[in-house]
């Protein structure tokens, strides 16, 4: 813990206070791979839900520093393997089959990570290549342990300090665990991955394995195998000849494309679930945790990064006020003024010169002066975009996010408010109003009952008609929805 505070140059109190608060209790935990520098020493042996966020400080050497992200890469795909007997029994349950009758070839673990590992294998039938992802041992519950701990810590964070509880710590807990759950059964996982396949069909340079399903259970999954080099090996990346501009500006515009056009979005892309193809396809892996975003909530998104792209900070604030973002009794200007200070120096600057650690910092400061709340359907996304950010800068420093983002989110602009949107916007209300149909005669008839009743415990009061008029236009108008709908 005390490489963390001092990576992210906590006051010295608190680095005293860990140190000293931690010591009694030492003794209790498990000493780790003593192979491994003492970091991920440290987080391998908590459990696997304190590996999943020493993946998310991996892709941040901006925050964390060149040196300790460089050992938390080792999180990614590097964890130590359960043997390949253990894993076969896994799949041999799990599949009701027996491993040699429909493998013909099945490998050592070729990549582990804190859920789940990989093993190579080639289909009996077909001598297909194929990936097989198999849960590791009892990893259910040693999740449920680490959130235990989690949610302590929350509600201790929230009983001493009021201050954060705006920003609903135990609110974020219980959606970062709802997420790991999906993780922890791969028939979910699978289901994204299909759906996740079926969305990207059509994006250039960008590729998603299909699905065995046949081969896949709670704890066993099944698809194409990909051939690829690992996103973090830089130097086989330009052995290859591959562009590393190409590739980095390619990862944060699709994820833009998939966020914004989609919904649907991948929201775990640190290196270690993406490979790079020889031709300089992205290669994405590993489905567990995904992001899903409305249609309003992806055109707010829209507004607020074009109103930055733009440098039009009165209508980012505009649109945070609209959204409910902002408590509506702050000012509208002074929150403008404070966007402008966190927006104005990215721009004309190259990733490597900026500071993101700096700029969240201050967009930290900025979100508690006004009373922002954390908003849940938006942490997949903001949590995603830092990581992809940060992958993006690691295969291209130079990279500027908002020189690749413009394009994309103009053309979600041009296609979700224009003319067509509205078009589309009207079409899905028809839609949604023609289902009303079929229940106008029961509604009608349960008014009728209810004026009858009314009329016959107020008999001096004439008997008003203004629902049985709506309903009659309302029959009229559906009738006429219906029609064009069908047109």
């Amino acid at each position: 813990m005390s490489v963390v505070l001092e990576a992210f140059n906590a006051p010295t109190a608190i680095r005293v206070a860990a140190r000293t608060l931690g010591w009694p209790f030492a003794w209790l935990g498990k000493k780790g791979d003593p192979n491994l520098p003492p970091l991920l020493r440290a987080l391998s042996a908590m459990g696997p839900a304190y590996v999943k966020f020493g993946q998310i400080l991996s892709t941040r050497p901006d925050v964390v520093g060149e040196d300790l992200s460089r050992q938390l890469k080792v999180l990614q795909d590097r964890m130590p393997p359960f043997p390949r007997s253990v894993a076969v029994e896994s799949i041999e349950r799990e599949l009701e089959i027996k491993v040699d009758d429909v493998f013909s070839e099945f490998s050592e673990p070729v990549a582990a990570a804190s859920i789940a590992q990989v093993h190579r294998a080639r289909l009996a039938t077909t001598g297909q290549e194929v990936a097989v992802k198999v849960l590791r041992p009892d990893v259910e519950a040693e999740f449920r342990r680490d959130f235990d701990a989690f949610y302590l810590a929350a509600w201790m964070i929230e009983t001493l300090s009021p201050s954060s509880r705006r920003l609903h710590p135990r609110d974020v807990i219980k959606h970062f665990e709802g997420s790991v759950r999906g993780e922890l059964d791969l028939r979910l996982e699978s289901a994204s991955a299909a759906e996740f396949h079926a969305s990207t069909a059509d994006d250039e340079g960008f590729i998603v394995p299909e699905m065995h399903w046949a081969l896949s259970s709670r704890r066993v999954m099944t698809l194409d195998w990909a051939e690829g080099i690992s996103a973090n090996d830089l130097d086989k990346l330009d052995e290859a000849g591959i562009d590393r501009k190409i590739v980095g500006e390619r990862l944060l515009a699709r994820f833009l494309e998939h966020a914004l056009r989609d919904g649907f979005f991948h929201a775990d892309m640190h290196q270690g679930n993406i490979k790079i193809a020889a031709n300089g396809d992205i290669i994405a892996l590993d489905f567990g945790i995904m992001g899903r975003l409305d249609d309003y909530t992806r055109r707010v998104y829209a507004e607020i990064i074009f109103g930055f792209i733009k440098k039009d900070y009165r209508r980012v604030a505009e649109v945070h006020f609209e959204a409910g973002y902002v408590p509506a009794d702050r000012d509208i200007d002074e929150f403008a003024s404070a966007l402008r200070v966190v927006g104005e120096p990215i721009f004309g600057m190259s990733a490597g010169d900026i500071s993101i650690g700096r700029v969240l910092t201050y967009l930290f400061e900025v979100t508690e002066r006004f009373g922002m709340e954390t908003r849940m359907e938006l942490i997949h996304l903001q949590r995603t975009m830092v990581v992809v950010e940060g992958v993006s800068r690691s295969i291209y420093p130079s990279i500027n996010m908002w020189d690749v983002a413009r394009p994309v989110v103009e053309q979600y602009l041009r296609d979700s408010i224009g003319p067509r949107a509205l078009l589309k916007d009207l079409a899905d209300t028809v839609r949604v109003l023609s289902r009303f149909g079929p229940r106008l005669p029961q509604i009608a008839e349960n008014a009728l009952a209810a004026q009858a009743l009314n009329a016959s415990e107020e008999p001096r009061r004439a008997p008003t008609k203004p629902m049985l008029w709506f309903l009659s236009g309302a029959t009229i108008a559906i009738g006429f929805i219906w029609v064009f709908d069908l047109l």
